[in-house]
């Protein structure tokens, strides 16, 4: 593939899709339009930008910056379009693979309450967490981790919807955002498709 970029024309660069998944897109009256978003991205030089779900997914081919430039990259573009704070947790669709590979819910019994579900972390697992973790409630647990990712299960109890938010966010001490481990693996293959 013949790409331009930073000026160089005429010379192979190699590609590599990756995920952004954003932080709180589309709720609390924080309201993007995915063709938004697509220009967006579009606008930071981005190849084959496409969104998924209106929930934040946005998919996009970018040579190789690594994680943490993408992401400050990506932010300080939000931030300076929409005027307010995104995180933005930026992976290959290869991590992203490899973490569903793990196939850290094997084992869990899922009954109609039990939600899976994959977290993305912002600055990857700090060395310091121990896991399995229980939230004190026992309504989330966190059964394993990679170097950007949690497996959480989620215990609900009828009518109340989990906020696993302030237990994650002390455990880990950053943002996060989640995904159910179901939409995390539909994210993969559409992201995969041309």
């Amino acid at each position: 593939m013949l790409h331009q970029a930073a000026g160089i024309v005429g010379e192979e660069l190699a590609l590599t899709t990756h995920i952004a998944f954003l932080r709180a897109v589309n709720v609390g009256g924080r309201v993007v339009r995915m063709e938004r978003l697509r220009a967006i991205f579009e606008g930071l030089g981005f190849a084959d930008v496409r969104t998924y779900i209106q929930s934040g997914n946005v998919f996009f081919d970018s040579p190789g910056e690594g994680r943490a430039a993408l992401q400050r990259k990506i932010e300080a573009r939000l931030r300076k379009d929409l005027g307010y704070e995104v995180e933005a947790m930026v992976r290959t669709v290869t991590e992203v693979e490899a973490a569903l590979a793990r196939d850290a819910f094997a084992g869990v019994e899922v009954s109609e309450h039990t939600r899976l579900c994959v977290v993305f972390l912002h600055q990857g697992r700090p060395p310091k967490v121990a896991l399995p973790a229980r939230s004190p409630k026992g309504d989330v647990e966190v059964l394993d981790a990679t170097d950007g990712e949690a497996f959480v299960v989620l215990n609900q109890q009828p009518g109340r919807a989990v906020n696993a938010l302030p237990f994650l966010t002390k455990l880990f001490g950053q943002p996060t955002t989640s995904r159910f481990h179901a939409t995390t693996q539909k994210i993969v293959a559409a992201a995969k498709k041309r």
